[in-house]
């Protein structure tokens, strides 16, 4: 009988039993695919993450899993990995290796606490959503602010911005047919002005009904609304995410470049530890 030991952190918060859940398997040596998939659907967080030996330059390699499937990138279990593992190594950058290349992750400590960490994340492409008719009608409303686009850093991520962050915390979408639209797609729903905003991020067909904190949204949200005037390039954005479940979260975002394409994208946020355990398999 071989034993696995996770660590569950909250990520996106510095407040225990807020911000987004996250399970992190600190050895995955010896777990095939198929285990990794049904750990995760065990745990039932939104990602979990299995932590191997680096392959490259990077201190460790991880993989990604959402309770439906295995995902090549994803913001809070990357930052979370990052808090799990520094911890003990008193680094001040922990670079991890995952689907999408090496993501850096810049750590800041109070004595012997880390207390912020930020994510330079993969670039992300984009182009015009093409069914933006359905999306609309399976969440309920009639139209948004700024071009209905899809963003792609390894997972894909459609914007809707409606006028007010009432609006957005009032929406009840349709999730069978949001799960219908497309199988990898997460769907945000924002409000805000300047450098304050509010998201809800609705994934059905990952196995996520809405996330708590989405850190893999937060950067592409930040080029977004850039290159649609609403904020300047360089400046940093706060996000407001989980309210409606109960796990209110925090997450900080910026980019650096132009219209055309992103040059620099980088996401901050907290993490607690509030569970150690393991599993006998």
């Amino acid at each position: 009988m071989a034993t696995y030991r996770y660590v569950v952190a909250d990520v996106f918060t510095d407040t225990p039993l807020q911000g987004n859940q996250l399970a992190v398997f600190t050895d995955a040596r010896g777990l095939d695919d198929g285990t990794m998939l049904a750990l995760a659907r065990e745990m039932n967080f939104s990602e979990s993450v299995f932590v191997l030996p680096a392959e490259g330059d990077g201190h460790a390699r991880i993989r990604i899993f959402t309770p439906a499937t295995e995902v090549p990138f994803a913001g809070h279990p990357t930052l979370g990995t990052a808090f799990v593992l520094a911890a003990p190594l008193h680094l001040g950058q922990l670079e991890l290796e995952t689907a999408r290349g090496v993501v850096p992750v810049t750590l800041e400590r109070e004595g012997d606490r880390i207390v912020f960490g930020r994510m330079e994340q993969p670039l992300p492409s984009f182009e015009p959503y093409a069914d933006e008719a359905a999306l609309l009608a399976a969440l309920g409303v009639e139209r948004s602010e700024l071009p209905v686009e899809v963003y792609d850093n390894g997972i894909k991520h459609v914007y809707v911005v409606l006028g007010s962050e009432e609006a957005v915390a009032g929406l009840r979408p349709d999730a069978n047919r949001l799960g219908d639209l497309d199988a990898v797609l997460g769907v945000n729903c924002v409000a805000g002005a300047g450098t304050k905003w509010k998201t809800r991020m609705f994934a059905p067909a990952g196995g996520v009904a809405e996330d708590p904190a989405t850190g893999s949204a937060a950067g592409p949200l930040a080029f977004h609304l850039a290159r649609h005037g609403r904020i300047e390039f360089g400046q940093e954005i706060e996000i407001s995410q989980g309210v409606e479940i109960r796990r209110p979260s925090k997450l900080y975002a910026r980019v650096d470049g132009t219209p055309e394409a992103a040059e620099r994208v980088e996401v901050g946020g907290s993490a607690v530890v509030v569970a150690r355990g393991e599993l006998k398999l």
